[in-house]
Formats: C-alpha cells, sequence, structure tokens
C-alpha cells in the first residue's frame, strides 16, 4: 500500500536525522579524549583539504590524550597547523611521528556553555523531526483532497507519523540528557 510506504520513508528520514543529532553530540567533548574530536578537521595536503581521519590513526592512549599519527610524516606540521586553527579547546604538540593532543579539564562555566550548545543542537534535531513530520501529513492530505484516501484513513495516518514523531523527539531528549549528564560530571 502507498500509505505505508510513505510512513516507512517518514521513519526513516525521521531515524537519519536522530543519528545526524548524534553525531553532532560527538563532535562535542566532555573533558575525555575522543577521536570523533578531531577526525573531521580539514587538513590541506598533497594540494587539497583531506579529512584527518582520511591521512593519520587516531588513537586515545588515555582519558585525556589523543594521538595522532600520520601514514606520512611529511604531512606532521600542516597537522598541527589544521587543529590549532580548528580552535579545539586544547593545543597541539608535534613530535618526530605523532602529534599529541592534551585535553585540559574544562570549568564549570565551559561545561554549562556547552549543555547551552548541546541544547540547540538538541533543538535543532527536534525540528527537523518536526518538518519531517509536516511533509509527510502534507502528503496524506494532498491523497484525501484527491479522493484516494478516506477522512479515517488520513486521522488514523496523521497519528501513526505522531507515534513516530513522538519516538523520535524521544530519543533525541534522550541522547541530550546524556549528553548533559557527561557534561556536568566533574
Amino acid at each position: 500500500m502507498v500509505q505505508e510506504k510513505i510512513i516507512q520513508e517518514i521513519e526513516d528520514k525521521m531515524q537519519k536525522a536522530v543519528q545526524f543529532t548524534a553525531n553532532e553530540f560527538a563532535t562535542i567533548h566532555t573533558g575525555k579524549a575522543s577521536a570523533a574530536m578531531v577526525e573531521m578537521v580539514l587538513i590541506d595536503v598533497y594540494g587539497s583539504s583531506s579529512r584527518l581521519r582520511d591521512i593519520a590513526a587516531i588513537t586515545t592512549p588515555d582519558a585525556r590524550t589523543i594521538s595522532i599519527q600520520p601514514w606520512d610524516k611529511g604531512t606532521i606540521k600542516p597537522v598541527e597547523k589544521a587543529l590549532l586553527a580548528a580552535n579545539l579547546g586544547f593545543t597541539p604538540v608535534a613530535d618526530s611521528s605523532r602529534v599529541r593532543c592534551v585535553i585540559p579539564e574544562m570549568s564549570m562555566e565551559r561545561r554549562k556553555e556547552l549543555v547551552k550548545r548541546s541544547s540547540g543542537l538538541a533543538e535543532a534535531g527536534r525540528v527537523s523531526i518536526r518538518n519531517i513530520r509536516k511533509e509527510g501529513n502534507e502528503i496524506f492530505k494532498k491523497q484525501q483532497n484527491a479522493g484516494e484516501i478516506s477522512e479515517d484513513d488520513l486521522k488514523r495516518l496523521e497519528k501513526d507519523v505522531q507515534k513516530l514523531t513522538d519516538s523520535a523527539i524521544g530519543e533525541i531528549d534522550k541522547l541530550f540528557e546524556k549528553k548533559e549528564r557527561e557534561l556536568l560530571t566533574v
């Protein structure tokens, strides 16, 4: 049935929005070292921009250190320069074979600032979910206006879309609460 396919597409889009929000949360560091903090930094090497994860091995030897080992030793200086330019809240230190980033202890003020930023990301995710709901409901209303579905079917489909919306927004809320706890735990 066409409506079931549309419902499935709506659910898939909402899950992608939730996943996008989760990925955005991963870029906000909590005072603990994580490869996700640096892997998307763009490095100018070989005449083009490459993501750090594409040109180096990124490891976290302990909870406060990120170790970046470029596959080509000649890229160590560009990696260090790009990390400085990215302004991630720490200073990279290069030696002959790798770049080390020691994550400083965060102040409570900085933690609250990151919670606020996380809240904005969560709200952007919720807005995205609501827009997907709106698009889906508009499709069903057009079908009802064209006589393809009854008014009862329209109400049922809108209710199904609302359940998906509530579920996706609930997932984003849980992700935000988890991130908030991580950020505020000293």
